[in-house]
């Protein structure tokens, strides 16, 4: 009874906007047996499981009988068009199935999406060494004539794609590409093995914890799972047990990890290169491994110690300077977080979140909500899917995951972008909406930077839209959407009791961007030791294990010491996706340090300011 007159209580006194309404609410769907499933993403084939080999032949046939368009096509402005348009049908099929792969509550989905995922990439590794494909891109670039007439932007995309063949041994003889194709197609498998595994949690038995823990965690049956860090656990042991057994070394991803590293050194140095790391990072801002981190920089990289505090105590004390997170969390509810987003957004570009009811079938989870992208002048920009909510197999990872990108089609349209964001937040109780930490606040801005822009990236070309750029810029929208975050003028703006709708009080918007510059220092020093790390795995062959390289790099550059029986990188995702690439978080973070400064510091608010710094920002 208490509870259902609280929830009265926030009701009554608060008044929310509609995008503030759509997520401080829960979700109550009525069962819809009239209206037909439009099947994921509005994909009718994906209604059910099966689909996903319809849509998977369906791509592969189209990316047949462009292979024969593009080898046909005299060159000119057409022959990157129809690339363009190989690659999109391609990672239309691929990028959603990468979504759903580890996404999807349902296995046997989870399981078809990865069938399609490998089909797919092993597809475009094929291509990647196609000599007749390359040939009728590399005739466009060699015929200076035609070249220099094309726009930047094509000439440009051309450049890309003819480096995607480059850099995948199309220069090999028939024999060495095959092998080079082999290496990928097993890469793609080692990969997606290793990143299953990042996320699986470890078991411990029961009796082998304080019984007033178990709590904490899931149980399952004479056993207690272990899922991920619980770094905001007020209880030191929670935090340390949750460390220890996590963290605790599996030999079988142990050795899918090291086979990952070597497989990627052979293939690097199959087509050419010193190392996987030079491979990596040729056509990147950083150019080379060895701009990265000469000894002179890592002489002034090097960290001493915390005084020997625990790795487990580092988030859980140093984000709480001079801060009680629960004190602010009633404040950051996620629906006055959404609106401040919506109105940020909307002052700075001209863009509104309006929230949508998706049809049936459209969404994999019925807490997803749906938002579609509104500028005031251009109409519709795309849709953000917006997977906020904790459950049982996702992903622990905060991620953005672009599921079709932008791009100009034939008849004068624009194909709009579809993303989804995946969090870990709490579902709303019945007494009170989600309500979020400074720290889950600071992760919601960042996730939606790299949404927006998806959204306002509107290139002519869907390679290159959106976060499809370098990779060493591709985190400049979202960590510059962090010093929003942490501004008074923006906090200000739309925090606010979910009960009393009072505004947070200055002084606890004081502190709350003091502690940031606390925080900010020590996240620093911990991106500069994983990013050492990632170079040293891609970089010569070490005759050491991954986890001596670790001990090594965290006693040099973090200063913590190491936990026995602990692998912290077998839990590392990024090294998947961002592989010897690590380092684009701090070049990325440099760079929104600088937009920040020159457009936004002086007045984050400021109209004009917009205009002037928006194509720097989403180029």
């Amino acid at each position: 009874e208490r509870a259902s007159h609280t929830a009265r209580a926030w009701r009554t006194l608060t008044t929310w906007s509609p995008v503030g309404a759509a997520f401080n609410a829960r979700v109550h769907r009525r069962l819809d047996i009239f209206h037909q499933n439009v099947g994921l993403f509005g994909v009718p084939e994906l209604s059910c499981v099966e689909g996903f080999e319809v849509v998977q032949d369906r791509a592969l046939q189209e990316t047949q009988q462009l292979v024969e368009e593009a080898c046909r096509c005299p060159p000119g402005v057409q022959t990157v068009e129809i690339f363009d348009k190989l690659s999109d049908s391609l990672c239309r099929v691929a990028d959603m199935a990468d979504f759903i792969k580890v996404a999807h509550p349902d296995p046997s989905y989870r399981e078809a999406a990865e069938r399609t995922c490998i089909n797919i990439g092993t597809m475009v590794e094929r291509l990647n060494t196609n000599v007749d494909l390359c040939k009728s891109l590399k005739d466009l670039l060699d015929n200076e004539e035609i070249f220099s007439k094309l726009d930047p932007e094509t000439r440009r995309v051309a450049e890309l794609f003819l480096f995607d063949f480059e850099i995948s041994g199309i220069h090999l003889d028939k024999k060495k590409r095959k092998e080079a194709v082999n290496l990928n197609v097993k890469l793609l498998d080692l990969s997606n093995q290793f990143l299953m595994s990042c996320h699986m949690p470890n078991r411990i038995e029961k009796r082998a914890l304080p019984e007033h823990i178990h709590q904490h965690f899931t149980k399952d049956g004479n056993y207690i799972q272990i899922g991920g860090l619980n770094a905001d656990a007020p209880d030191d042991l929670v935090r340390e047990v949750a460390y220890k057994v996590f963290l605790y070394p599996n030999e079988n991803v142990m050795h899918i990890l090291e086979e990952l590293l070597s497989c990627r050194d052979k293939l690097a140095r199959l087509v050419g290169y010193e190392s996987y790391a030079h491979r990596a990072l040729k056509g990147t801002m950083a150019k080379s491994p060895g701009r990265l981190y000469s000894s002179e920089i890592l002489s002034l990289l090097s960290f001493s110690s915390f005084n020997n505090m625990a790795c487990w105590h580092v988030v859980f004390y140093l984000c709480r300077f001079n801060i009680e997170p629960s004190l602010y969390s009633p404040y950051f509810s996620l629906g006055a977080c959404m609106e401040g987003l919506n109105g940020l957004f909307t002052q700075l570009y001209g863009v509104s979140l309006l929230a949508e009811q998706p049809s049936v079938g459209e969404v994999w989870s019925e807490d997803v909500r749906k938002l579609a992208v509104v500028h005031e002048t251009e109409g519709l920009l795309g849709y953000i899917y917006c997977d906020f909510f904790y459950r049982p197999d996702k992903p622990h990872q905060d991620c953005h995951f672009t599921i079709r990108g932008g791009r100009q089609l034939e008849d004068g349209q624009y194909q709009l972008p579809i993303v989804v964001l995946m969090l870990n937040l709490p579902h709303p109780t019945r007494s009170a909406p989600t309500l979020l930490s400074p720290g889950m606040m600071e992760n919601l801005f960042h996730e939606m930077g790299h949404a927006m822009h998806s959204m306002l990236g509107r290139t002519r070309y869907q390679h290159v839209t959106g976060t499809r750029c370098v990779t060493d810029f591709a985190e400049v929208p979202s960590i510059l959407m962090e010093y929003f975050a942490t501004d008074y003028r923006v906090i200000s703006q739309f925090a606010r009791h979910y009960q009393t709708g009072q505004p947070l009080p200055q002084s606890m918007v004081a502190r709350l961007c003091e502690s940031k510059k606390v925080c900010g220092a020590a996240d620093t020093q911990l991106q500069v030791f994983y990013a050492i790390m990632d170079q040293v795995y891609h970089g010569k062959p070490q005759n050491r294990s991954t986890t001596d390289i670790m001990i090594d790099m965290q006693k040099k550059y973090y200063g913590l010491p190491y936990v026995t029986n602990t692998a912290w990188q077998l839990r590392f995702s990024h090294l998947v996706g961002y592989g010897a690439k690590y380092y684009s978080y701090l070049m990325s973070r440099a760079v929104a340090s600088m937009v920040w400064k020159q457009c936004f510091y002086k007045d984050p608010l400021n109209r004009f300011v917009k205009d002037t710094c928006i194509f720097s920002v989403f180029p």
